[in-house]
């Protein structure tokens, strides 16, 4: 199944310059705790709620002065969205992540895919029951 079949489309994305404050409150609004981050149209890192509450709110940032650029991870891992939904839990195996920001061949953002997207639409129960396997071994990431 391709991950455009699967992944959530409507998709939150922040700037790096935005407060934790507010991002925290996008994260709340959406039900969600992850937002892609971007700049300039372009994806340069993603925030989690354990980032910023591990990054910057334990150790003694004010959320309504710190942002998303000081808690969020730059390092980029992602999916085409027309790619096999197996080799993105592969990714999330490998990389120990629960959640990833989908891009298009023209390199926007278009969606993300989380393991639950994964486990709720392919019914693969192998390949998701492997992924959640790997994943728990390691702290989350994101």
């Amino acid at each position: 199944m391709k991950i455009r079949d699967i992944m959530t489309s409507d998709v939150e994305l922040v700037k790096p310059t935005t407060t934790l404050q507010e991002a925290a409150r996008l994260m709340r609004d959406a039900d969600t705790g992850f937002l892609p981050v971007g700049e300039d149209d372009k994806l340069v890192g993603t925030v989690t709620d354990r980032d910023i509450t591990v990054r910057c709110v334990a150790e003694g940032a004010n959320p309504t002065e710190a942002t998303v650029r000081d808690a969020m991870t730059d390092e980029l891992v992602y999916v085409f969205d027309d790619q096999d939904s197996s080799e993105a839990a592969q990714l999330m195996s490998e990389r120990k992540i629960r959640r990833l920001p989908v891009i298009d061949r023209d390199k926007r953002l278009v969606g993300v895919l989380s393991i639950g997207d994964v486990a709720g639409r392919t019914h693969d129960d192998d390949v998701v029951g492997q992924t959640e396997q790997d994943i728990a071994k390691a702290p989350p990431n994101n």
